[in-house]
């Protein structure tokens, strides 16, 4: 029985660290398959790319930050469409961890792990993500967050090991505040104000988003949105003076000394 218990705890585990490799698509921020759509000054750090559609809309008013760039019906988007089927496919055929069917992720605190709901998910309030590791949630139908909705990562929790896979769309209510990837089977929509660290990764649909700042993963930081904690962070080193200073600490006391043995030998009136 305790061998059993342990085989468990060991499965457990390793279920909570499947790694969803993205390959060709691990360089974008946004990806779709028919077109990419943008309203407003939305600010995207990461590739911007559709295929096998050509259309790319509202840059400007949006930007993409430099170096990324936008692709659209190239060589680069197609690898990477191709690579997000592959994502799509291992996500979703990880084995569950947690049945969450029913329940709205709002309000829950959830550790490493592969979350299934056999149909839609609901994010209303704050989720919390807590721990380092890998989060898969396998979404039968919709994803949709209500207004002001966060998903909040701590204890080394980080948007680049965190996975929606998504059975049709998903839309991020507004001023939502949002981490991971998102990878959905057909679109994906934010309204005006949404805030997220992570991906938008579309395989038959559209990415339509509205004043959104997005970061993907690898330019999350430390302490940042979406990053993992400071505390994760080795100290700093002392810092260790340089020999300059040193001397010139030495050529001050010197002087002093010598001042302090003047003032001590001068003539004493009277």
């Amino acid at each position: 029985m305790k061998f059993f218990s342990v085989f468990l705890l060991l499965a457990s585990y390793s279920f909570a660290q499947s790694n969803v490799p993205l390959g060709a698509a691990s360089t974008f921020a946004v990806l779709a398959s028919s077109t990419v759509t943008n309203t407003g000054a939305s600010i995207i750090a990461g590739n911007v790319g559709v295929s096998p559609g050509s259309a790319v809309t509202g840059f400007p008013p949006g930007t993409v930050t430099a170096p990324a760039s936008i692709y659209a019906a190239d060589p680069t988007s197609a690898a990477a469409h191709a690579a997000l089927v592959t994502a799509y496919n291992t996500a979703a055929g990880e084995a569950s961890t947690q049945n969450l069917t029913g329940q709205d992720l709002g309000g829950l605190t959830l550790s490493p792990g592969v979350y299934t709901f056999s149909t839609s998910a609901q994010l209303t309030g704050t989720l919390t993500l807590r721990g380092a590791g890998y989060y898969i949630f396998q979404i039968g139908t919709t994803l949709t967050t209500a207004a002001g909705s966060i998903v909040a990562a701590i204890n080394g929790a980080d948007a680049a090991t965190i996975f929606w896979q998504v059975g049709t769309s998903a839309t991020l209510g507004t001023g939502a505040t949002f981490i991971g990837n998102i990878l959905a089977q057909v679109s994906i929509t934010t309204t005006t104000g949404d805030r997220m660290a992570g991906r938008l990764l579309a395989l038959t649909g559209a990415v339509t988003m509205d004043t959104l700042t997005l970061t993907y993963p690898p330019a999350t930081t430390p302490g940042g949105f979406g990053g993992p904690p400071v505390s994760s962070l080795p100290p700093p080193p002392t810092p260790v003076p340089s020999s300059w200073i040193l001397v010139l600490i030495g050529l001050a006391c010197a002087m002093l000394f010598k001042t302090r043995d003047r003032w001590l030998r001068r003539p004493k009136n009277g």
